[in-house]
């Protein structure tokens, strides 16, 4: 069967939870380190010359000494059995646990508001973020936008890092005094700044932006990332102090860009009438209503307004689905007429993958299941830091504007989805127009990116991607349309990470 056959892909290769899995990864020496990482291209630093750190102490210099020194007291009488946890957890993978992390996060936040006593949704409150409900609301626009900021700040700031080390080549303490002995995999790339700092204050800026009520818990991650390095033995002090300075500096740069990408003005619902009066004006009979009650507003729909990141707004409206079947055709009859057979006589193999691809409340959603996805594959292949938050970003940046892509189409044409004509799921009730499909635009865009950088794999994301949009038919959740022209989509959207990624110098 082939629901069972994917699973198995699932826990062998990627687990099918999508909740954070501390015990999956474990720390391994990188198929190379990418001497040249310093040279390639970035996406919001217009030059690794943008953001500057100290140059670093000679190792023969007397200070630095002090701090080989210091760094013996620690790590020569031993850890204690939290700090080999921490050390343990933190080796896997900077680049790997920050993402984790941010999908943690979006599953935790991934709770739509419920109505007052009074029928009204209550809007979220970036201000007041712990209030009832909690801010945000990390639904799968968010996700995915937030995932892809994530990504960017730790590939950019670890592009920079590259160059900083190579341009300095301070060793690591290791390598200076052989009386200490590190505690995980090494390689010869310089330890100034520390790599895994760089990611965790350029991932702390981020997701502590993204999710401003959780300072506290990020501030924890933030000083046991950094204390990590020092009990591995991997750095000194100056090093994680570098590393802290460079992740803050890029990142700053990257939500500078997030602050004016237009993500403020996304849940604006003072454009839905004019939204609907176009839905009309092409000749749909009923263009898309809540199905709840109280009706619930409909969600982003100005989200398509949002920036992209590799492609612009004009290649975005000329990449745009053409309209959907309406709804006195014989096409859309026959559509309909799919899925209400499905209803009567919907299979086992078919409910069980329309309920594994929900991705619904409490989930880290479709952007977050190809995060975990591109996570693993970065894993088995042995990536460096670097190459793999290049990866990631990719990944994260091809799903952000998938994301924007999507929504713009399906509030350009706010097509009613299956449910205004009689049909029911068990997998969840969208507030958003039908077309396109989120998930087979989600999911085409990334299995693209994937399939890019692992040709031998593209098989398995590619099937993997048709699962996910055909999840959709199957639990009556969107028409057949929905899912071909969100796959077609995805794909041209997909396309443009690859061009921007075969372009980057890192091939």
């Amino acid at each position: 069967m082939k629901y069972l056959s994917i699973c198995i892909f699932c826990i062998s290769l990627i687990s099918c939870s999508k909740e954070v899995d501390e015990t999956l990864y474990k720390a391994y020496s990188p198929s190379k380190v990418d001497e040249s990482g310093g040279t390639w291209k970035t996406f919001i630093l217009a030059s690794t010359t943008d953001v500057a750190i100290s140059v670093p102490k000679l190792v023969t210099d007397a200070a630095y000494l002090k701090e080989i020194d210091s760094l013996k007291t620690i790590v020569i009488p031993g850890l204690t059995a939290t700090q080999k946890k921490a050390v343990e957890f933190w080796g896997a993978g900077a680049v790997l646990r920050w993402n984790e992390i941010g999908r943690e996060l979006a599953a935790r936040y991934n709770i739509p508001p419920a109505s007052n006593a009074a029928g009204i949704y209550p809007v979220p409150n970036a201000a007041d973020p712990l209030a009832d409900p909690k801010f945000p609301f990390a639904n799968p626009p968010y996700t995915a936008r937030a995932l892809a900021y994530l990504s960017i700040a730790q590939y950019d700031a670890l592009v920079a890092a590259w160059r900083f080390k190579f341009l300095y080549n301070r060793k690591a303490p290791f390598e200076i005094d052989a009386t200490i002995k590190p505690l995980l995999p090494t390689t010869n790339v310089p330890a100034y700044p520390s790599e895994e700092v760089v990611v965790a204050q350029a991932s702390y800026v981020i997701l502590l932006a993204m999710f401003p009520g959780e300072g506290p818990f990020l501030k924890e991650k933030l000083t046991e990332a950094k204390n990590a390095v020092i009990w591995a033995a991997k750095n000194v002090g100056s090093d994680v102090e570098a590393g802290a300075s460079l992740g803050a500096g890029v990142a700053a740069n990257v939500m500078a860009r997030a602050k004016t990408d237009g993500m403020s003005d996304a849940n604006n619902q003072t454009i839905v009438p004019n939204l609907i009066a176009r839905s009309t004006s092409l000749g749909f009979i009923n263009p898309w209503k809540s199905q709840e009650s109280p009706a619930r507003p409909p969600m982003l729909p100005n989200y398509g307004a949002v920036s992209t990141i590799n492609l612009d707004r004009k290649t975005l409206e000329s990449i745009r689905p053409a309209i959907p079947y309406l709804e006195n055709s014989s096409e859309f009859k026959k559509e309909l007429a799919e899925l209400q057979d499905i209803q009567k006589n919907q299979t086992r193999e078919q409910a069980a993958i329309a309920n594994y691809w929900a991705d619904g409340q409490g989930s880290y959603t479709p952007p977050g299941h190809w995060h975990r996805y591109a996570c693993d594959a970065g894993v088995a292949a042995k990536y460096s830091e670097l190459r793999m938050a290049r990866l990631l970003a990719y990944v994260g940046s091809a799903l952000m504007d998938a994301g924007i892509s999507c929504w713009e189409t399906k509030y350009y044409y706010f097509s009613p989805r299956p449910q205004q004509f009689g049909l029911k799921t068990s997998v969840g009730l969208p507030n958003f127009p039908s077309y396109t499909s989120g998930h087979s635009t989600f999911s085409f865009a990334a299995a693209t990116v994937l399939s890019s950088f692992f040709p031998e794999n593209s098989t398995k994301f590619l099937n993997l991607a048709q699962e996910a949009s055909d999840s959709r038919v199957y639990g009556m959740i969107h028409f057949r349309v929905d899912c071909t022209m969100g796959a077609k989509h995805g794909r041209l959207i997909g396309d443009y990470a690859v061009n921007r990624a075969q372009a980057d110098g890192a091939q």
